[in-house]
């Protein structure tokens, strides 16, 4: 997926098999089933390009990663202390930006729309002057 997502447009297995070279040796045998693979999971789709496929990423890295963490999540028995764990985890610049997305996810009137609820779930003071407030005299 990583080099799926590097060319940011359809590739052939040619292509990313040239571009893996690189680095290292690796069959184009391997590169096709890897991409299959992606495809039949239904991370890239494929267009048949002559006798060749294109494959383009169905989503971006970040809801990649997002969707990843959101499986390891629900697999856990007690979600509050792998989300305490992982926040343990994080570096501050890490924490940062989960701060920074937790705002962003909850938009510019979230503010407002605390102050609101803390509001109606606050009790109601007792009116002055009440028997409550006199303590019964």
């Amino acid at each position: 997926m990583t080099r799926v997502w590097k060319w940011n447009r359809p590739v052939t297995v040619r292509e990313v098999l040239e571009d893996l070279q690189q680095e290292r040796s690796i069959a184009y045998t391997t590169v096709m089933t890897v991409l299959d693979n992606l495809h039949q999971k239904g991370w890239v789709r494929r267009e048949a390009e002559g006798r060749a496929y294109r494959y383009e990423a169905v989503s971006t890295r970040a809801a990649y990663a997002a969707a990843l963490m959101n499986d390891a999540w629900s697999q856990s028995d007690n979600p509050a202390a792998a989300l305490v764990a992982f926040f343990g985890m994080m570096s501050d610049e890490q924490r940062q930006a989960l701060r920074d997305a937790v705002r962003i996810v909850q938009g510019p009137d979230s503010r407002e729309r605390r102050e609101e609820r803390e509001d109606r779930e606050a009790p109601q003071e007792e009116n002055p002057g009440s028997v409550a407030d006199t303590g019964g005299r």
